[in-house]
């Protein structure tokens, strides 16, 4: 296993997925990040089936950055209890791992 991570954030519009996007690489917390065309999201939400356009960010960093993103994240958020949540990496292509620590520095 290696210390790398993909964390999955869902927003509501392109706009704040790239503003998002944008300040996690910019404080180097995030070597990449992808942002997806809308998907459909359903969930239960204060007791209601809800159903929403939304963006999804697929962002890759390390572990160590994991407190980083979710508080930037949290911060900068319209949701109310945005999603973050972290998937570890168990192996990649040793020059892509690479380069993600080196952009995560």
């Amino acid at each position: 296993m290696t210390d790398k991570i993909v964390v999955f954030s869902t927003c509501g519009s392109q706009e704040e997925a790239r503003q998002l996007a944008g300040t996690l690489i910019e404080k180097r917390l995030a070597a990449c990040i992808n942002i997806t065309a809308p998907i459909t999201s359903v969930y239960r939400w204060k007791g209601a089936v809800e159903e929403a356009n939304e963006w999804l960010l697929i962002i890759k960093s390390r572990r160590e950055h994991f407190d980083g993103i979710r508080a930037a994240l949290e911060a900068a958020h319209s949701y109310e209890l945005p999603e973050v949540l972290a998937i570890p990496v168990l192996e990649g292509s040793p020059n892509y791992l690479a380069w993600l620590e080196a952009e995560t520095k």
